[in-house]
């Protein structure tokens, strides 16, 4: 008996097609630039997705200094952090952390939306921050999104 095989194709390291894919972050809302963001580093708008594997692509983000909050986040909102030294909590808001590391921002939301385990943490070492319109990887020929076309 003649039967049609249909089998689930997984990719795995070696055959996950891996781009470079340049962003600019000017009047982007943080939110909104750090879920796209996320789903591109997990490779969800590849048809070969697969959860379990890095196959999403290379992001370079530039003028990370130019992101827009809504509201009152840039006074008001809270990052919290802790020296792990007794009376050692520190809190920040983001115009503070904007002055002094502008990557830092979107670094904390993007880094929130992945997996909390190994496979996010190697998927954000491909997330490539810089402030300013200037980057190194100009020789990966990165190719130039408009977050708006994504979903």
């Amino acid at each position: 008996m003649d039967q049609i095989s249909y089998k689930t194709i997984s990719v795995n390291k070696a055959t996950a097609k891996k781009e470079w894919v340049l962003i600019d972050a000017e009047n982007e809302v943080l939110g909104r630039l750090a879920s796209k963001v996320a789903k591109l580093l997990r490779g969800k708008y590849k048809p070969s997705y697969t959860p379990h594997v890095d196959c999403g692509d290379n992001v370079i983000i530039i003028n990370v200094e130019k992101v827009q909050l809504t509201g009152k986040k840039l006074t008001d909102k809270q990052y919290i952090r802790h020296t792990q030294y007794p009376g050692g909590q520190r809190i920040s808001t983001p115009q503070q952390l904007l002055a002094k590391h502008p990557e830092r921002i979107i670094e904390h939301a993007v880094k929130g939306m992945l997996p909390k385990n190994r496979l996010g943490r190697a998927v954000m070492k491909n997330l490539y921050l810089y402030a300013g319109t200037e980057h190194k990887q100009e020789a990966q020929q990165p190719k130039v999104i408009d977050l708006n076309s994504l979903k």
